[in-house]
This record gives structure tokens, C-alpha cells and sequence, in this order.
């Protein structure tokens, strides 16, 4: 039998896709036959295997924010390719503070690349998928989109948005056969968060890696890997009948602490 979770023959742009999350997604993508593109500020190991013998992905200096290089962006990858199969929103920033600790430049920042990043990469990417009436958006939210979490008042409402952009693009888009989905990850381990614990604990990182890994009911923080397979599955065929839906990859966070 076919492997079902390859993705030969589909185009894919993954925002953020340099580290972390999103270059574990690319390589994963990559590997599974797509022709991976990677809309990021930072071009840092961006290298990744492009989905054909010898050829790496496509690297195209984007900030999410600004709607006229993202569309200029994703019209550069259409040309090239010819079509639009699966777009990844994984470009996102944190923000730790509660309600008095966040300043309206905060608030800003967090709803121009969260909310307004996502949205500019959906509204460029729509249009291409309509006219090959299928594709796939993939939406990058986060258990803070539905618990009350401490100390993440701006990180909460961005990845509300996410969630609830997610619901309503699949909702809107069904009769043209595009499946919009969101993941929802509790903490990863991601170079964000050893320079998280670096900045914040110095001396004490060790520790604390262990406390916020314990915060996890199973034990651990998520690997990058762990989420990469699931949006592989959320967007190979394999999924082709699961749409306007949201996926927690958290450990048991969810359920298992409240």
C-alpha cells in the first residue's frame, strides 16, 4: 500500500519555518515529497531538503506583518511552481505578562505577527487555492487559546484569534474544497525556550527546564518532531476528511489539569 502520508506533487509555504517548530515541520515536509518554501525574517539554517534529489527548500525574506511582501511572496512561489497545495502558519512571537504588565506597544507587536500575520498569509494564499479549488491551511495556536493561562494575557488573545480564524476559514472556504485546521501545542522544547531560561534564570536554567517540564502531565516537554508529524498528517490526504477542527498536542495538559 501507498504510503498515505506523503506529500508528492504539493507545494508548501511554512511561515517561521528557520527554527523550532517550523524547521521541524519544513524537513518532515520535505521528506515527505512536498516543495517546501519557508517565508521568515531570519534565514538562519533555512537549508532544508527541498522534496527533490539535490535541491533545497525555497527561502524568501518575509515579515508576516506586512501584507504586501507577504502577497508578493506568495505570488513568487506560484510562479514558480504553478500551484498552492498547503500553507503552514507557524510564525508567532511570546509576550509574558499579566493584563498591568502589558503595554499597548505590546499589544501591537503580539496582534501584528500572530493575528495579522496569519491572516495576510490565509487572504495571499486563498485566492490560489480557490482558483485549484483544494488546499490545506494549517494554523499554529496553543493551549492558551483556550485556558485561562498565567501570565500570557497578549499570548492568550493572539492565539484566540488563531483558533477562531481557523473555525471560520474552514467554515467559509468548504465548498471549494479547502480544509482548514489548527494545532494547539503546550511547551515545546524549542531554542526560544533555552533562551527563555537563560535570560530569565541564569545560572539556574537545569532547574527550571525540569519545573516547566513537570508542568506537563506526562512528564516532559514536547519535541518539535512530535508536532511536525501531526501537521503532516493534518495535511496530507490522509486527512482529507477532517476539516474546521483543532488538535492539542500537550501532554494531557488540557484535560488532564483542569
Amino acid at each position: 500500500m501507498d504510503n498515505p502520508f506523503h506529500l508528492r506533487n504539493k507545494t508548501a509555504v511554512i511561515t517561521g519555518g528557520s527554527s523550532g517548530i517550523g524547521a521541524a515541520i519544513a524537513q518532515l515536509f520535505a521528506e515527505a515529497g512536498a516543495q517546501v518554501f519557508i517565508f521568515d525574517v531570519n534565514p538562519k539554517k533555512a537549508a532544508q531538503p527541498g522534496g527533490r534529489p539535490g535541491q533545497e527548500a525555497g527561502f524568501l525574506a518575509v515579515d508576516v506583518s506586512r501584507q504586501e511582501e507577504v502577497i508578493q511572496a506568495m505570488s513568487e512561489v506560484t510562479g514558480q511552481t504553478g500551484r498552492l497545495d498547503i500553507l503552514v502558519n507557524n510564525a508567532g512571537i511570546a509576550q509574558v505578562g499579566a493584563l498591568e504588565d502589558t503595554t499597548e506597544a505590546d499589544i501591537d507587536r503580539l496582534f501584528a505577527v500572530n493575528v495579522k500575520g496569519v491572516y495576510n498569509c490565509m487572504y495571499a494564499a486563498v485566492k490560489y487555492m480557490k482558483n485549484q479549488r483544494s488546499g490545506v491551511i494549517l494554523n499554529m495556536a496553543s493551549v492558551a487559546s483556550e485556558l485561562g493561562l498565567p501570565q500570557r494575557f497578549a499570548y492568550s488573545m493572539s492565539k484566540a484569534a488563531v483558533l477562531n480564524m481557523s473555525y471560520t476559514v474552514a467554515r467559509d472556504y468548504l465548498e471549494y474544497n479547502i480544509r482548514c485546521n489548527s494545532i494547539s501545542p503546550a511547551r515545546i522544547h524549542t531554542p526560544f525556550v533555552d533562551g527563555f531560561l537563560a535570560k530569565n534564570y541564569p545560572g539556574r536554567e537545569a532547574q527550571m527546564f525540569e519545573q516547566l517540564s513537570k508542568t506537563q502531565p506526562v512528564g516532559r516537554m514536547g519535541k518539535p518532531e512530535e508536532v511536525a508529524c501531526l501537521a503532516l498528517y493534518l495535511c496530507s490526504d490522509a486527512a482529507a476528511f477532517i476539516t474546521g477542527a483543532n488538535f492539542p498536542i500537550d501532554g494531557g495538559f488540557i484535560k488532564l489539569n483542569t
